[in-house]
């Protein structure tokens, strides 16, 4: 009786151990199923450190979508400029389209981490949402911009080397550029409005940081003294004349009031008489990325040179 009572504890025993063995499993399984915080790294903002994922997955771009796009970045959300530009109709397929005036939409996304600017409205509201960090356009110039996003992604190094490469063809087209038009011609970037008519400085996008910054072409001195520090300055086409350079850069505006170009005075500009001027789609220049500016390298090589 007494071993039949002892057989009896032990096996009572060993389902016990078995049951709490199964337990113990199934729990380390668990936990394995359970999914891995991502690693957080500190980026240094315009507007001081930002906790962000060191390698995010899953990016809302309410502005500098084309930065993230060069270098690979996966965009789930992006702004409707961007998603409208023709140069990137076909990276941008199957992205949502969001907007800052309605974040629901941003929320639903499941962001890991956002990119804005100080000005973008319900700033705070998105930095709820996802890491959220700024940048203020044209404080850093186009190249230096694009390595900063490099370092928001954990891509810097793909940044550096694009900008190198990059640096070195636009500086030898501009060195080819003045020797064939001459050390001390100058260009003009005018854009058409709906009603009048803008001209540029040397960082408000048009193509005017690769022109000015890099290849180091000549601006005429009234465009330096009007639009060199706002970036941009409004005139009317019986000025034009004042602003207006050897060559012609025309962001052509789709909705824009063209009735200037059947003008004498358009008409009679050197450029114009000379066959001299480039018109470019405004929505396709209106960026200083490395797509953008890989585009606008080719046109202008092309338009100054003659080389395809």
């Amino acid at each position: 009786m007494k071993k039949a009572l002892t057989s009896a504890f032990m096996l009572c025993l060993f389902l016990l151990l078995g049951a709490c063995g199964h337990q113990e499993t199934s729990g380390k399984k668990e936990a394995k199923q359970q999914p891995e915080q991502p690693k957080m790294v500190t980026y240094q903002s315009e507007t001081g450190p930002v906790e962000v994922p060191a390698h995010p997955k899953r990016i809302v771009t309410l502005t500098n979508g084309p930065n993230v796009i060069a270098l690979g970045g996966n965009i789930v959300g992006i702004d409707q400029w961007t998603a409208m530009n023709p140069l990137f109709q076909e990276k941008v397929k199957g992205i949502k389209v969001v907007s800052e005036d309605n974040i629901e939409p941003i929320v639903q996304l499941k962001p890991d981490l956002i990119i804005a600017s100080p000005t973008t409205k319900n700033l705070d509201k998105l930095k709820k949402i996802a890491p959220t960090v700024v940048y203020t356009w044209g404080k850093l110039d186009y190249l230096s911009q694009q390595i900063e996003i490099g370092k928001l992604l954990n891509k810097e190094k793909e940044a550096r080397e694009w900008v190198d490469h990059f640096k070195k063809q636009a500086e030898e087209a501009g060195n080819a550029i003045k020797e064939k038009i001459g050390p001390n011609a100058t260009v003009s970037v005018i854009e058409t409005g709906q009603k009048e008519l803008y001209v540029f400085g040397n960082n408000w996008a048009r193509g005017t940081e690769l022109l000015y910054q890099t290849m180091k072409l000549n601006m005429p001195e009234k465009v330096k003294e009007k639009a060199l520090g706002p970036g941009y300055y409004a005139l009317s086409v019986e000025v034009l004349p004042e602003f207006a350079g050897d060559y012609i850069i025309l962001s052509k505006y789709s909705q824009g009031d063209l009735s200037f170009m059947n003008t004498q005075i358009w008409k009679n500009l050197p450029a114009v008489k000379n066959g001299r001027v480039l018109e470019l789609n405004t929505n396709a220049i209106t960026y200083s990325d490395p797509i953008t500016m890989e585009y606008l390298l080719k046109e202008f090589k092309t338009f100054f040179l003659g080389n395809s």
